[in-house]
């Protein structure tokens, strides 16, 4: 079945039975005046919020096969001949990447490339499923709500581009030419000027929503990552010439569903992006173990030849001895987990520390008081976060690529290490050290 007789199936039938996500409130970073506030308010604004109000699951659920995609076709015919469900498979799209807005009439979608299918069904569906899996080779977990790390605006009149002289990028000799770099976060402004004539390939997964990023957060972590200088000729990005794959897979509220980061994972890998990051994630309490399906679409990257990176998320609040795990999907051990540090090179107060066994950091970038690009009219903003700690991560590893034009992930993810600058702070909060370009 094609994309196109998909999109004719929803259209002909008014029934909605794949079951929409329940998304969270709307982040803390937009365009209102009342909420951008000073970095000196930073804990009291963020950490002192209750989060209650934002759920952990969408209400549908992931079928995880143990044998992985292998098993696809009898579990696919499983799901329709003894459970008869409407079952779509990401195969079917042929002319455009997957998105929920198209396969409205399924109850599963089979993301054939992982061995997992998302289910859109009744919870006594699921429970009469989970019963029978004992003797089935599946696990059925929750989808999860995936939300942007609470970055904040930060209010200052000194616009400065420290962090890609902290990570040496201007002494380095390459630029990330021909390397194809994917951002999965809000979308992108792809009419930002400061990028006019680069190589851009954009894909929203976010039903009803186009890739024009309207909230900011995907632009700004896009632009350290693969941005050059801005208006005035500060240099503020990594990766300048670098080929950018911007993948909307969190909506303009910042918040979205784990099938729809799982989906641009694997359009990104397929698509030949030697790196994905992704500033996002979901809290994580000590003692929980890693997301399995996270896992699995990183180690499908890998096998592609990407590197994944992930932002180790801002729950922490070091200032008062509160120190949370790294985050989800961050914990996976194929994803690189990023923290934050600031102009002093001292851990951010914000930055999750390595409490769970799986869940390490790896690597420790700029993430206070980070200038970048911003959707417009803003055009620029500066705000914190282990989000922006993680695209110069990304941009380092573009130019890594591009100097060993020929080596695997694994041999960049090693050359990587190696280049790392060892600080005086535990590896629980920083892993290998201070990242720097080569």
């Amino acid at each position: 079945m094609t994309y196109k007789s998909l999109y004719e199936v929803f259209e002909k039938n008014s029934f909605n039975r794949m079951k929409p996500p329940k998304l969270g409130k709307q982040s803390l970073l937009q365009d209102n005046h009342n909420r951008e506030t000073s970095f000196s308010k930073f804990p009291e604004e963020i950490y002192d919020k209750q989060g209650d109000d934002n759920p952990m699951y969408t209400g549908r659920h992931l079928l995880i096969l143990k044998e992985g995609a292998k098993s696809i076709a009898r579990v696919t015919s499983f799901l329709k001949s003894e459970w008869a469900l409407s079952v779509a498979n990401t195969a079917d799209f042929v002319t455009k990447p997957p998105n929920e807005s198209n396969i409205k009439d399924a109850d599963a979608l089979v993301f054939n490339d992982l061995g997992i299918a998302l289910l859109g069904i009744e919870d006594d569906r699921i429970k009469r499923l989970q019963v029978a899996k004992a003797s089935a080779d599946y696990i059925i977990e929750q989808e999860k709500v995936v939300y942007l790390p609470d970055d904040i605006t930060v209010d200052t009149d000194i616009i400065s581009a420290w962090g890609v002289e902290a990570i040496e990028a201007l002494k380095s000799q390459y630029s990330g030419e021909g390397i194809k770099v994917a951002v999965l976060d809000t979308g992108f402004d792809t009419g930002h000027p400061d990028f006019e004539g680069r190589s851009i390939t954009a894909s929203s997964f976010v039903p009803d929503e186009s890739i024009n990023d309207f909230h900011g957060h995907g632009t700004h972590c896009i632009g350290t990552a693969c941005g050059s200088v801005d208006q005035n000729g500060l240099r503020y990005g990594v990766a300048t010439k670098s080929h950018i794959y911007a993948g909307k897979v969190l909506s303009n509220q910042g918040s979205g569903a784990q099938s729809w980061v799982l989906n641009g994972m694997t359009w990104a890998a397929n698509g030949g992006c030697k790196v994905i990051s992704m500033s996002l994630g979901s809290k994580v309490d000590p003692g929980q173990a890693y997301d399995i399906a996270y896992e699995r679409a990183a180690l499908f990257a890998q096998s592609k030849g990407a590197i994944v990176v992930a932002a180790a998320g801002n729950e922490s609040r070091r200032s008062k001895n509160k120190f949370s795990p790294v985050g989800s999907p961050a914990d996976c051990p194929s994803i690189l987990a990023i923290a934050a540090l600031d102009s002093k090179l001292n851990v951010a107060d914000f930055s999750n520390r390595a409490i769970n066994p799986t869940g390490l950091v790896d690597i420790a970038a700029p993430g206070v008081a980070i200038y970048s690009s911003w959707r417009m009219p803003v055009r620029y903003r500066t705000i914190s976060g282990t989000s922006m700690a993680t695209p110069h991560v990304a941009g380092i590893m573009a130019l890594l690529f591009e100097k060993y034009p020929g080596a695997t992930a694994q041999n960049i993810e090693n050359e990587f290490r190696k280049l790392a600058r060892s600080l005086p702070l535990s590896s629980e909060d920083v892993g290998d050290g201070l990242s720097i370009a080569p």
